[in-house]
């Protein structure tokens, strides 16, 4: 996992000063390292039954696609408000001033349906939990999240209580 962590770019004071952001399009740019993140996050769910893999905007459709494809299951994109042509449900999030919304395609999940949640990296939990929140409206069955990196210190997880969540890396 070391060899992944040298992969991920470190930029100080973006997108404000005080914030060091962990920039994952270095390792997705190398073809090592992407297909190692692939493979890693088959590894873990091949075999659970998912039929949905949901990737939320806009670098969980990175991640979410080849691994929906690997898995044979299908892929949702969870998106900003006003870039989903359907018919969408809505559920609203918390940012550190304000607030801001994601949206699904109301037809996108089926109840019973088994689902994966896929990002590159969980935060502070809020567009996770916003999304888990979405599929259990639809009455989705949520097996899992799963994300690239994971920021330890800012506590994610402990909006996700009781959800099943993997990070390959962890800071």
């Amino acid at each position: 996992m070391d060899q992944l962590k040298l992969k991920i770019r470190e930029i100080p004071d973006f997108p404000k000063p005080g914030i060091l952001f962990y920039d994952v399009t270095t390792l997705l740019k190398d073809p090592q390292g992407l297909r190692q993140v692939i493979e890693i996050l088959t590894a873990k769910y091949i075999g659970k039954g998912i039929q949905k893999v949901v990737g939320i905007e806009a670098r969980g459709f990175i991640l979410g696609s080849p691994l929906a494809y690997n898995l044979g299951a299908g892929f949702v994109p969870v998106r900003k408000p006003g870039k989903l042509p359907g018919p969408t449900f809505r559920a609203s999030y918390d940012l550190e001033y304000g607030k801001d919304c994601l949206e699904i395609h109301r037809d996108a999940i089926e109840p019973g349906e088994k689902v994966l949640i896929v990002d590159d990296l969980m935060a502070t939990g809020g567009t996770a939990t916003a999304t888990a929140r979405l599929i259990e409206q639809m009455r989705g069955e949520l097996v899992g999240l799963a994300f690239l990196v994971e920021l330890d210190f800012l506590h994610g997880r402990k909006h996700l209580d009781g959800r099943d969540i993997f990070s390959i890396l962890k800071y």
